[in-house]
């Protein structure tokens, strides 16, 4: 089985921004091992045994200080962290820590949307002019289109003169108003329907939504709807003004500005020597402002929480049966050429056989997605959003991980450990 190329979800391209199809992470899966533990315990699956050196090796050619990962699958479950929770310290991250998940919050909010659906508030037919006035064409685009990213509307977070505001001011407090007024003051990028184009806008219009239609906050509406039910309670839509993450925590960096890598991930190649060299360091983001991204991005979880939400989002008990599969048979491919590449569905992605989503923000990224068909579920998070070369590293991670457990499914039952 190959594996599933990934649309890389970077504060430009899945969280913030600019539609791109950065399809495979440019990374082989066969990179030689070295640093970390080189005696994992003897109880770790075979899966896990033989992606250790190659995540070793991945965070050591990205600089990134750390990650904590965990697979349940029929191969077997693995709970490990990487790395450090503080530059320059051998201090171990916790498995329990609390980490931003970025763009994951989109399924959030797309979940509860497709709730309100369910239960007749609302139709993804409606067009978001019935909910929100003056948004540019919010007579033809529908609630659908904004889940789908298919509204056409600019996405506020590609503007150079916002990124420029991330930078000078780092713990600005950002209103949906603020937000939208960027995104809904710019020309559109196509009629509603004709084309993809990840979004931030769609999402906070979402969230306007939710809080129109159940009359609560978007925080508490998802709280109620989501997390309750299942008894999480280290997974949530923080506060807009509350910058802090809950102990246990990692500290979150992040290479270069907001301003320079408006455009692109990546770092000059210049500033990628810097990187590498050590002439240029990471900025601790750890507490910075996330209410620019609200429900597009802002929410805080674990990594076991969330494990068992996109267990549920993917495998059913959110959503009647029906609603359910109309939501999995949503996915329309980024690249319909490449039929390993990401597709994109009511509320969230698909990555070959995976159901779920990215996710970047200052500090963190993060990869969620659940197998139905096999019952497998990966949820990786890391310490940095974007290595100087662009690379997510949970996204790749998540690569290695995909790969290692095909492998493992491929060895005949009684060639298995």
């Amino acid at each position: 089985m190959a594996t599933p190329r990934f649309v890389t979800d970077s504060a430009r391209v899945f969280s913030r921004g600019m539609y791109a199809v950065a399809l495979a992470v440019g990374i082989g899966l066969s990179i030689p091992g070295c640093g970390g533990d080189d005696n994992p315990a003897s109880t770790e699956p075979a899966f896990a045994i033989a992606a250790r050196p190659q995540i070793n090796a991945l965070l050591a050619d990205t600089m990134t200080s750390g990650a904590v990962i965990y697979v349940q699958s029929p191969n077997g479950d693995w709970l490990a962290s990487f790395g450090t929770a503080v530059r320059g310290t051998n201090t171990p991250i916790p498995t329990t820590a609390h980490f931003r998940v970025g763009s994951v919050t989109k399924t959030w909010t797309g979940t509860v949307i497709l709730q309100l659906v369910q239960e007749g508030k609302i139709a993804l037919s409606d067009p978001i002019g019935k909910y929100v006035p003056n948004v540019p064409n919010g007579d033809q685009i529908t609630i659908e289109q904004l889940l789908t990213m298919r509204s056409g509307l600019y996405n506020y977070s590609t503007s150079l003169a916002f990124n420029q505001t991330l930078d000078s001011q780092p713990n600005k407090l950002w209103t949906a108003a603020e937000l939208l007024d960027i995104g809904l003051g710019q020309p559109v990028y196509f009629a509603p329907g004709a084309d993809f184009r990840y979004s931030n806008t769609n999402t906070v219009l979402l969230g306007l939504v939710i809080e129109q239609q159940t009359g609560m906050r978007a925080a508490d509406a998802m709280k109620a709807r989501l997390f309750a039910p299942l008894g999480l309670t280290d997974t949530f839509l923080p506060p807009q003004d509350d910058t802090s993450l809950p102990a246990p925590a990692p500290h979150g960096y992040q290479w270069g500005t907001n301003a320079e890598t408006t455009d692109s991930d990546a770092l000059s190649p210049e500033r990628q020597a810097a990187a590498k060299n050590g002439t240029l360091q990471p900025t601790d983001v750890t507490g910075v402002s996330t209410s620019w991204a609200w429900t597009a991005g802002s929410g805080i979880s674990t990594v076991k929480e969330l494990a068992a939400y996109v267990q549920r989002m993917v495998g059913g008990g959110y959503l009647n049966a029906g609603l359910q599969a109309q939501r999995l048979a949503s996915c329309q491919s980024l690249q319909p050429s490449d039929p390993m590449a990401a597709s994109y569905c009511l509320g969230l992605a698909k990555f070959g056989t995976f159901y779920g989503h990215t996710g970047e923000i200052p500090g963190f990224n993060t990869f969620m997605g659940h197998d139905p068909a096999t019952k497998t579920t990966i949820v990786v998070w890391a310490t940095t959003a974007a290595a100087p070369d662009g690379r997510a590293p949970a996204n790749v991670i998540a690569q290695i991980l995909m790969s290692e457990l095909s492998k493992a499914s491929e060895v005949p039952s009684e060639g298995r450990p």
